[in-house]
């Protein structure tokens, strides 16, 4: 049984806090492109140039085309092997398309050619919190905050590190230091509530979330969130009149039913479903 958000957020789970490669621009004219022709022609026309290459992946990336993407940037890696940029965007899709293993191997390449390269420790440490080892995102992010140490992204991924190996108290005292550093970022107030439900403050859980949910930009997921948090308080009522907002009859009751479940379990067992609702960060969003 798992915790229901509307159909249109589960793909997004509770959170998603991540870096985003940038745009190359604007994709031009359709090219008709073979992704499996390794010559780096169109079918026909003058061979396709690396930046072209790069500005054509990051187009069907952000279209969502994540296979077309990766095919596009291994091309673009072959014409500039000594550049981690290709390699960096290659990992991110990758990641994108739950191939954990390979955006390790291509994060991994690019910090080859540049080990101070800021957008692949970043990817790196958020592919090593999708393994199960979050441990291992621990000195990808050291050397990452070295450089940049008032990053709000760098920060929150390490205070899901923390969340991630028990270490609540520190991830929390981080989410403080991202929330000053970016204090709009609505990720940050859900990130904090949660680490502090997995402590077992709810109260004080309920009190970071409930402004933001409930304002009049609160989105779904945010409101279901502060459902999830009331109901682990044990207000059943006031978790049912906010799943209602945003839920039909039937995903408030699974909800309300999967919430009764969580709070039989232990305290450890209890973190380990929260944190397996979609938290970390890690996944989507690259």
């Amino acid at each position: 049984m798992r915790f229901r958000l509307p159909n249109a957020l589960l793909a997004t789970g509770l959170l998603l806090s991540s870096a985003i490669v940038a745009l190359g621009g604007c994709a031009p004219s359709p090219l008709h492109l073979d992704p499996l022709n390794t010559s780096g022609r169109d079918g026909g026309g003058p061979p396709l140039t690396y930046p072209a290459l790069m500005r054509i992946g990051d187009a069907a990336y952000h279209a969502g085309d994540f296979a077309n993407a990766v095919n596009l940037y291994r091309r673009a890696a072959q014409l500039a092997p000594r550049d981690p940029a290709p390699f960096v965007a290659l990992a991110a899709a990758l990641l994108r398309m739950d191939k954990v293993d390979e955006a390790i191997l291509a994060d991994n390449s690019a910090l080859a050619r540049d080990p101070q390269n800021l957008p692949a420790l970043q990817g790196l440490a958020k592919a090593y919190l999708l393994t199960g080892r979050p441990e291992l995102a621990l000195a990808p992010l050291d050397k990452a905050l070295a450089r940049q140490p008032n990053d709000p992204k760098l920060l929150l991924l390490l205070a899901l590190t923390k969340d991630q190996v028990g270490q609540y108290g520190q991830a929390q005292a981080i989410y403080r230091q991202a929330q000053q550093l970016a204090p709009d970022d609505p990720a940050v107030a859900v990130d904090l509530a949660l680490s502090l439900a997995l402590s077992g403050d709810y109260e004080t859980a309920i009190a970071e979330l409930r402004p933001l949910a409930m304002a009049p930009f609160g989105t779904a997921a945010e409101r279901q969130t502060l459902s999830l948090l009331y109901g682990l308080a044990g207000d059943r009522e006031e978790a049912a009149r906010l799943g209602r907002i945003d839920l039909d009859a039937a995903a408030v009751a699974h909800n309300l039913a999967y919430i009764d479940t969580l709070r039989l379990l232990s305290p450890q067992a209890r973190a380990r479903a929260l944190l397996s609702l979609g938290r970390g960060g890690a996944g989507g969003a690259s």
